[in-house]
């Protein structure tokens, strides 16, 4: 993930920060507890295709 891209990626729900978590492939954003996948390195900002975080990936943030 190009790193100026996720200095300006936000949350497309609440604006707030993304996470980068390479090993999933994906953005997280802990307010909503939603996971935004990244697909052949394209960020895939859309609500109805983020999954809804655990309970134990919010506590390991």
């Amino acid at each position: 993930m190009d790193k100026k891209l996720l200095s300006i990626l936000v949350c497309p729900v609440c604006k707030g920060p993304l996470d980068y978590k390479r090993e999933a492939s994906e953005l997280r954003c802990y307010a909503d507890a939603l996971a935004y996948p990244i697909r052949d390195d394209i960020p895939v900002m859309l609500e109805n295709e983020a999954r809804t975080l655990t309970q134990e990936e919010r506590e390991q943030r």
